[in-house]
């Protein structure tokens, strides 16, 4: 090996020691195979016609000492003349091409070129470089894939000289190549504009990602914090499932739904007020009615007093483990279902109704003129008479007493409101086609046909199912409403259908403490749907709009957020700005109206916004002392600020709009007094007490959404 070295660098000028740092036995067998082995080595570089004499490496051409310093060695040789020129594209991608009229082209056993013989100057070897070597890069996106690399590609004998060899599939992959990085290219400069914080924002986010374990998302105003959850942080997933039964309004329900909350333990609460049928369930579960009651899978763990015991002993956390450490069986109480009503609640059909329906097909109900009014859709008394004596068998005197039915109980109105019902040439029309109706929000097409409800009865229930749904989707002081949850829960679903039920109650059979809660509930329910189905209002415009059409048919007439509010509890007095009262002279709402003003009604109703009061719900039997506590509550909170030094008193801008249900300013501020805490009375005392002016200032209304 070693003579062979020796040889090697004494014929070709070659250190082999120094070709790759290692004497590569290898390297030397090819180099003696593709050059020493050829008999007709000539031992001496044919130096170029066109070579500078300055040159150092004369004896090469330019062109070729490129070629050498890329690892390439050419070698005169003396070989047979061959008369066509030939273009060759070797392993390293350069294309060496030889136009000469006679060449010759040898390649070993694996087709790699060895030599190129150009006429004029004898035969040139072209001896390829060790696969250790380092090997000329070609330019991006022209070379071909690595397994095209090893193989030479020459241009066909019978095409001309001039034609240049052309890679297809090399220019193709360079197109694909250069789209795909002007597509990247386009996708990361749109992502980078999304971005304000650019590069900083890239660098952050892989901070955050590999050495925090957060991960921070800069958007343009929005900042998220994600934290991953580490293994040793994890904690063991509840399998199981925590039930318990409730009814509205109860403390001990509110007691054990704030633990849990607290806890952030995830629980299904069943309501028996709002899902009656489940009451029965308990008491054969428990054998009482008394809620709260706690399941743990299909497990009894008991009420509140269980609850507080095991708390303060410490073993909640062991027995919750104990418990739900298993998947939760079939024979838990189940989840409430949405979309399907209890079977009890189907409704009775009204007596009436099969005489409704002959004379919804029978009267001639058409447009008529009365009073120099086009009344649309409407029908003669005696022609409705007519019809249910000729249907029915009965007398004319029977007939009226039917229709005067009918009215009561609100199928049919008088077009003008005069009267219920008479014999005559005098109009009336079913409700339905009243022009109001059919804008109303618990109307769907046609008016509930089943037996009226008692209108106290239908206020209880409008009471204890709002309040589930506070309950559920409001936060404990009241203050801020969910209501994106509550468009989707079960309760609200059927809210909607028990609204449906307000059609045709008869609120003139309700007492004065009735009809308080009863409108009081009506109208802050009315707000958590008109909210849900019209938002906030943002204008005085939109609030008109709000207060003015949102309306619903009550006992056969509609009323909306501002009737209810300025007709009925304000005894149709007019609202701020305005000059005509809720309803004018023969309107039969005029009977239902509440006869005194109570100003505490203006802290028990809630508009939706944030200066508003707390949403809540009344009762017939605690009204007054409810709607105290909501007073207190208001002005303990943000409804008046007492500044002594200035003398001066902030107060809500309810107290201005409303003056004429408070009286006097000095009035006002006494009448406060009775509903603040001991320190801010005793500061308004001292006002009200020295003789010196008081100056009262109302505070600007937040009307954004309570949300």
């Amino acid at each position: 090996m070693e003579l062979i070295k020796a040889d090697a660098q004494d014929k070709l000028g070659i250190n082999v020691a120094e070709a790759n740092g290692v004497a590569d036995g290898n390297l030397v067998k090819e180099i003696i195979q593709t050059g020493l082995a050829k008999e007709n080595l000539s031992k001496s570089v044919h130096p170029s016609p066109n070579s500078d004499s300055d040159d150092p490496a004369g004896d090469i051409k330019p062109a070729q000492k490129d070629q050498q310093e890329d690892g390439f060695c050419e070698i005169e040789m003396e070989e047979e003349k061959q008369d066509s020129a030939t273009e060759i594209l070797g392993s390293d991608d350069a294309v060496e091409r030889i136009t000469s009229t006679e060449s010759h082209v040898e390649k070993e056993e694996n087709g790699d070129i060895i030599a190129v013989s150009p006429e004029i100057n004898g035969y040139i070897q072209v001896i390829q470089p060790d696969i250790h070597l380092p090997k000329p890069e070609a330019p991006p996106g022209l070379s071909p894939s690595p397994q095209q690399n090893e193989d030479v590609v020459t241009r066909s004998k019978s095409l001309s000289n001039s034609f240049t060899v052309v890679d297809m599939q090399s220019i193709g992959k360079f197109i694909k190549d250069r789209s795909n990085s002007l597509s990247a290219s386009i996708s990361k400069r749109l992502s980078f504009f999304k971005s304000d914080e650019g590069d900083d924002y890239n660098m952050n986010h892989k901070a955050n990602s590999f050495h925090s374990g957060v991960t921070e998302f800069s958007i343009s105003g929005l900042k998220v914090t994600v934290k991953l959850k580490k293994d040793d942080e994890e904690e063991e997933q509840i399998k199981g499932r925590i039930s318990f039964f409730s009814r509205s309004n109860c403390r001990d329900c509110t007691a054990a739904r704030s633990f849990f909350r607290e806890r952030g333990l995830k629980f299904v609460e069943i309501n028996i007020d709002v899902y009656r049928q489940r009451e029965k369930e308990l008491i054969e579960r428990t054998g009482n009615s008394q809620v709260p009651q706690i399941f743990f899978n299909e497990k009894l763990f008991g009420g509140l007093v269980a609850l507080n015991s095991l708390r303060n002993s410490g073993g909640f956390e062991q027995r919750l483990k104990e418990l739900l450490e298993k998947k939760c069986s079939g024979k838990a109480p189940a989840p409430p279902v949405y979309g399907f009503d209890d079977h009890d609640e189907e409704e009775s059909t009204d007596e009436m109704v099969g005489k409704v329906r002959v004379l919804r097909q029978k009267l001639p109900i058409q447009d008529r003129l009365m009073k120099m009014k086009i009344v649309k859709n409407c029908f003669a008394g005696n022609e409705m008479i007519e019809v249910l004596i000729r249907h029915f068998d009965c007398g004319r005197k029977k007939a009226v007493e039917i229709g005067k039915q009918l009215a009561r109980k609100h199928f049919i109105h008088h077009v003008f409101g005069e009267n219920d019902f008479e014999d005559g040439n005098h109009y009336y029309r079913f409700i339905e086609h009243e022009p109001s109706i059919p804008n109303c929000y618990n109307f769907r097409g046609a008016t509930n046909d089943s037996e009226p409800k008692p209108a106290v009865v239908v206020g209880q229930r409008l009471n204890k199912i709002m309040s589930a749904i506070l309950e559920s989707y409001a936060s404990d002081d009241r203050r801020l409403v969910d209501y994106a949850g509550i468009i989707k829960s079960e309760e609200f679903r059927r809210y909607v259908n028990l609204a449906q039920d307000l059609h045709r109650v008869d609120l003139l059979k309700l007492s004065q403490d009735e009809k308080l809660a009863f409108f009081l509930n009506l109208h802050n329910a009315m707000v958590i749907h008109a909210v849900i189905k019209l938002g906030c209002p943002e204008g005085a415009i939109d609030r008109r709009y709000f207060y003015s059409d949102f309306q619903y048919i009550v006992g056969g007439s509609p009323y909306s957020l501002n009737t209810i509010k300025n007709g009925i509890l304000r005894s149709n007095r007019r609202s701020p700005y305005s000059l005509v009262k809720p309803f004018g002279p023969g309107d039969k709402r005029l009977e239902v109206v509440l006869p005194k003003v109570n100003p505490l009604i203006h802290f028990g109703l809630c508009n939706g916004t944030r200066s508003s009061p707390t949403v809540r719900f009344f009762t017939p039997q605690g009204i007054e002392a409810e709607l105290r506590c909501a007073t207190r509550e208001f002005f303990q909170s943000n409804g008046i600020e007492v500044d002594l030094e200035k003398r001066t008193v902030y107060l809500t801008r309810i107290i201005k709009w409303f003056s004429a249900d408070f009286g006097q300013e000095k009035e006002i501020l006494r009448w406060i007094i009775n509903y603040l805490e001991a320190t801010k009375a005793g500061l308004l005392m001292h006002l009200l007490g020295d003789g010196g002016p008081v100056n009262i200032v109302y505070h600007d209304y937040d009307w954004s959404i309570n949300a």
